[in-house]
């Protein structure tokens, strides 16, 4: 049975990851500060294969504690978010930069490491071309330079994959309706209008169980697929926000869409990304945009709060 680490697993991605997981047979020790008071891996604890520890990813004790008996390390903890990033510029850097490369360093060279990066490290792409994992990344953001920063010493270290995620939407236990999918569908759903700024830029979108599946298929063809870095993402979700708002109206016929000349997005990511190389390893996502609105139309109505998100 092979035992795995998983930092900040209590969060958007983790909580479906963790049950998926276990389900296949491998231990699973969670490291999470649980700062959103969330509980969201309850469903597990009747597992003789899930431990969990309450502890902060920077806390070098309870990571060298914990990381000694484990075959594969996936760290998930981070501050995630633009907005959350900006205000927490401290924590940024010693989350997602100096924990994450802690991490790799405490690990011995038999260990695996399955890292998220994310394509935001495209920053502005040129205009109808795809990003691939040869283009230079250029990130625009620190949650984007932090990211990147990693993914190289990870990579150099060997024994690494990364997966550089797309935006990511769709339901999960610990909710976040801050991404942008997640959010323009709550709009459609809540004011059945929005206002968009700079409604050209595009962005590749991934479903989050498509996320959890490309990690279980890193672990599966690790051999294979070691060392170097892919994209993940739905190939047929290479939108701007504006398509986006036509496909959601598609399920929310009343939704209106506004655009305006004044104002401007303060995330500047612009680019369409090329996901041939992971899915020539024979991964493809399961869950497209068909999928996931009606799934998030059917989660708000039964909500009784929105406030969920990173911000």
């Amino acid at each position: 049975m092979k035992k795995i680490l998983i930092t900040g697993g209590a969060g958007y991605i983790g909580s479906i990851l963790v049950p998926k997981l276990l389900s296949k047979g491998y231990h699973v020790t969670v490291l999470d500060n649980l700062m959103f008071d969330q509980f969201t891996l309850t469903n597990c604890c009747g597992s003789n294969n899930f431990e969990f520890v309450k502890s902060d990813v920077r806390n070098e004790v309870s990571i060298k504690e914990n990381i000694t008996d484990k075959d594969i390390i996936i760290p998930l903890a981070a501050l995630v978010g633009a907005p959350l990033c900006n205000a927490n510029p401290s924590d940024t850097k010693t989350i997602n930069r100096d924990a994450s490369l802690m991490l790799n360093n405490f690990r011995d060279k038999n260990q695996l490491m399955i890292f998220p990066t994310t394509n935001s490290g495209y920053g502005v792409g040129e205009a109808d071309k795809f990003c691939t994992e040869e283009t230079p990344l250029n990130p625009i953001s620190s949650y984007g330079k932090y990211k990147v920063e990693v993914e190289k010493e990870i990579l150099d270290s060997k024994n690494g994959i990364t997966l550089r995620l797309a935006t990511v939407f769709g339901a999960s236990p610990r909710m976040r309706m801050d991404l942008l999918v997640n959010d323009f569908t709550y709009q459609a759903f809540k004011n059945s209008s929005i206002v968009l700024f700079e409604s050209h830029f595009k962005r590749n979108f991934i479903h989050v169980k498509d996320v959890c599946r490309a990690f279980i298929h890193a672990i599966e063809n690790f051999e294979s697929m070691k060392n170097q870095a892919y994209n993940v993402g739905l190939s047929s979700a290479n939108l701007s926000k504006m398509d986006l708002c036509k496909k959601i109206k598609e399920f929310v016929p009343g939704f209106e869409i506004y655009e305006s000349e004044h104002g401007e997005d303060p995330d500047k990511r612009d680019y369409v990304v090329s996901n041939d190389k992971i899915e020539a390893t024979g991964y493809s996502p399961k869950y497209d945009l068909d999928y996931g609105i009606p799934e998030l139309l059917k989660l708000y109505k039964l909500m009784k709060t929105y406030q969920h998100g990173n911000v």
